[in-house]
């Protein structure tokens, strides 16, 4: 049931032009699978038989998924509820209702943290999505993204994050993890997510970035070998990974291999969209909290954010 409308809100009715903001946040409000995301939480929300009655768990989903639209921390966002006419309509508060403050926003974050259900609500995205027709296919396509975390020692443990870690890409050192995503080839949607240190190389993630039913799988050169694993043995996979730079410019302009390649190259394009949205869309090129799990928990939901926007974007007018 919608909150009483007030006075304000009949005023804010009136204005000559609708933000940036608002347009966005109507257009998640419609795509988001609402209900079948507060389903999977539900099961370990608090009931408030003891205590306090906890906030309405519709509200506390809403302000976390503002909270990965604009990478706000859990100060920024409680001032964003009073501060933002549109963020307290999108999520259901009226001009002079409670507020959660900064620390209930931290404790549902952390109550998705505890019970890893990043991955179960990314599941639900992809299932509301299958419901569309968007199923996954018989390709997947694998890649990996480094994300930059804060190499300062200036802290209360006077260390760097232990489970982040350094690694040299070309020329330039980068310190932080890797987010490694399996996407359908077909529809260009995530639907495996893995997040370890920056220095683990690409090729050792694929057995978890696969979802079983792939026939054929693209990745970069970075991957070369993998069919060599012994964890793939016996799979009935057709691997086409890409050629090292030094070897694909030894190929002949306009030959069959050198065709191939580029055929290779226009299909793995897809795999770049959803990075795109998460740190560029989104905002996070660097990660935000310590630890891998933490990270991995955000991480899993706004790929499902980026699959809801890129099945919008390809939806036919």
């Amino acid at each position: 049931m919608p909150p009483p409308r007030t006075f304000a809100d009949v005023e804010y009715d009136g204005q000559p032009r609708q933000t940036r903001r608002e347009r966005f946040l109507q257009r998640m409000d419609t795509l988001m699978p609402w209900a079948r995301l507060e389903a999977r939480i539900r099961p370990v929300y608090p009931t408030g038989a003891r205590g306090r009655p906890p906030y309405p768990l519709a509200l506390l989903l809403r302000i976390h998924c503002v909270q990965l639209f604009y990478n706000l921390s859990d100060p920024a966002m409680e001032d964003a509820l009073y501060d933002s006419v549109a963020v307290q309509r999108f999520v259901g508060l009226t001009a002079r209702g409670p507020r959660p403050d900064e620390t209930t926003i931290l404790h549902f974050r952390h109550l998705l943290e505890r019970h890893q259900l990043g991955e179960g609500l990314l599941a639900e995205i992809t299932q509301h999505l299958a419901a569309q027709g968007l199923r996954l296919r018989e390709g997947t396509i694998v890649d990996a993204t480094i994300l930059d975390a804060p190499a300062s020692t200036k802290n209360r443990a006077q260390a760097r994050d232990p489970e982040m870690h350094q690694v040299k890409k070309g020329n330039q050192w980068y310190f932080g993890m890797k987010a490694h995503i399996g996407v359908d080839a077909a529809t260009g949607l995530v639907h495996s997510v893995a997040a370890t240190p920056a220095n683990v190389a690409d090729i050792t993630q694929v057995p978890q970035l696969l979802h079983g039913a792939e026939t054929r799988v693209w990745g970069d050169a970075g991957y070369a070998g993998v069919a060599r694993r012994p964890e793939h043995q016996g799979r009935a996979i057709d691997w086409q990974v890409a050629l090292r730079p030094g070897q694909r410019r030894r190929l002949a302009p306009g030959s069959a291999a050198a065709q191939a390649e580029q055929r290779k190259a226009s299909i793995r394009a897809k795999v770049e969209h959803p990075f795109l949205y998460v740190k560029r869309h989104f905002g996070y090129a660097h990660v935000r909290y310590r630890g891998l799990a933490k990270n991995r928990t955000r991480l899993c939901l706004l790929f499902g954010l980026a699959n809801l926007l890129l099945a919008d974007r390809a939806a036919p007018a």
